[in-house]
């Protein structure tokens, strides 16, 4: 074979290969879909997403009381959670799931301690998309699993999450298996580390 013609096959299979990685990429789903209003759809498959830690009867307001006990369940899309494992932060088009549901102690063989109930109490998504938001994340509460409505400016989960949250705006600090990597990483939040070197504080609510 020539060389003239050994090139122009490497350059016909590398155009090929290019083209097969963009349509792949064109392809891909978008995590986060937005109903013509502006709602969130709901991500129903987010229990196959990364599950990152739970929760139970966590509160950051010092006297607030439920009147029952409660698992709070946080998971993410796989694919920031693969970024966030090479970087220590959230690519653009994260999206978080809180999941809330009531403990229950009494249910089959059980005896002591809490588990989970069926029921889900409480949803809640949190959203990276820089070019939709002003500040680049944005929360969403859904009653059942339709189209979530966007919490507005001022709501206080926006102030207390910039104020307390490890990683950009997100409760990194409340994820065991990823505290370690953004510490490693260097992209821990200075106000998150100068709270730590002097002292928790309270803080508003919100859960992610």
């Amino acid at each position: 074979m020539s060389n003239a013609k050994a090139t122009v096959l490497a350059v016909s299979v590398m155009f090929c290969l290019l083209s097969a990685i963009v349509s792949s990429q064109q392809d891909e789903p978008a995590v986060a879909l937005y109903a013509s209003d502006g709602g969130l759809r709901f991500p129903d498959h987010y229990r196959e997403w990364v599950y990152l830690s739970s929760g139970f009867d966590m509160s950051y307001r010092p006297r607030m009381q439920m009147g029952h006990h409660m698992f709070d369940n946080v998971f993410v899309d796989p694919k920031s959670y693969g970024q966030f494992l090479k970087t220590g932060s959230w690519p653009d088009k994260t999206v978080l799931v809180l999941e809330t549901r009531r403990a229950r102690e009494r249910g089959s063989i059980n005896r002591t301690g809490s588990y989970q109930d069926l029921e889900i109490m409480g949803l809640e998504v949190h959203v990276r998309d820089a070019r939709r938001f002003p500040d680049q994340w944005a929360f969403f509460a859904f009653e059942g699993k339709g189209v979530g409505k966007l919490i507005p400016r001022p709501a206080e989960c926006y102030s207390c999450h910039a104020a307390h949250a490890a990683v950009d705006t997100t409760f990194v600090q409340f994820y065991p298996t990823l505290l370690p990597i953004a510490t490693s990483k260097g992209t821990l939040a200075r106000s998150y580390l100068s709270e730590e070197a002097g002292g928790h504080t309270a803080a508003p609510a919100g859960n992610d």
